[in-house]
């Protein structure tokens, strides 16, 4: 699928990661895990960048319009199917047929909020719901994700990475949960001290192992709403 051979990753002229070389594979579920400010998301970015044309892309900054409804801001993963006139009429009157199709993925992401309330009023946690949502309506065959279940809590995030895993071909998320990592994937690259440190099948290590690598004490905040 993709290979990278002494590539430098940085931005601004910065190079964060010197001499990166990393082979990603169709079908496979690969976990990015490392401390904050190593480089993890650079290198997700990069691969989307490289890989565009068939993957959907749930950042951090998850890139939500705060005075559309959920069914807008969920509409636009959609906007390069259709036509400009299609879109247009759309925001000024949402059709049945993608009205119901965006209700459904909300329904699968356990989203039990009206289709037509503004993403400004929304909980931390329903937000990045909603940026799931728009990424899996974006229907392509590669996820990547950077912390997409950060605002959730384990229980709920794990059910949306089994409907994440079901519905893409191909997932690679950076996860600040090295415990949803080992159970729930392929395979685990750590990024760390400016390099990675470990690139592995996540059934040949353990929690004590990858704490050799990073601190694994940070408790994420749950917004469950």
């Amino acid at each position: 699928m993709l290979s990278l051979t002494d590539v430098d990753l940085g931005y601004s002229q910065k190079i964060i990661l010197p001499k990166v070389n990393l082979s990603f594979k169709a079908n496979e579920h690969v976990a990015i895990l490392g401390p904050s400010g190593v480089g993890k998301t650079t290198l997700l970015h990069y691969l989307y960048q490289q890989l565009s044309e068939q993957t959907c892309l749930c950042s951090q900054a998850q890139g939500l319009v705060d005075n559309l409804s959920i069914y807008h801001n969920v509409f636009i993963g959609g906007l390069a199917r259709y036509s400009r006139w299609y879109n247009l009429a759309n925001l000024l009157l949402p059709f049945s047929k993608p009205q119901q199709q965006i209700a459904m993925l909300c329904q699968q992401l356990e989203l039990a909020v009206p289709l037509q309330q503004k993403v400004s009023e929304l909980s931390g946690g329903q937000r990045q719901r909603v940026a799931l949502a728009r990424s899996l309506f974006q229907q392509q065959t590669i996820f990547m994700g950077d912390e997409p279940f950060s605002a959730l809590d384990p229980l709920m995030g794990l059910r949306l990475l089994s409907l994440i895993k079901q519905t893409h071909q191909s997932v690679i998320c950076v996860l600040h949960d090295a415990e949803l990592a080992l159970a729930h994937f392929d395979r685990i690259i750590v990024i760390s001290d400016g390099k990675v440190a470990l690139d592995d099948k996540a059934d040949q290590l353990s929690l004590a192992y990858l704490s050799q690598h990073y601190a694994l004490s940070d408790v994420p905040k749950y917004d469950v709403a």
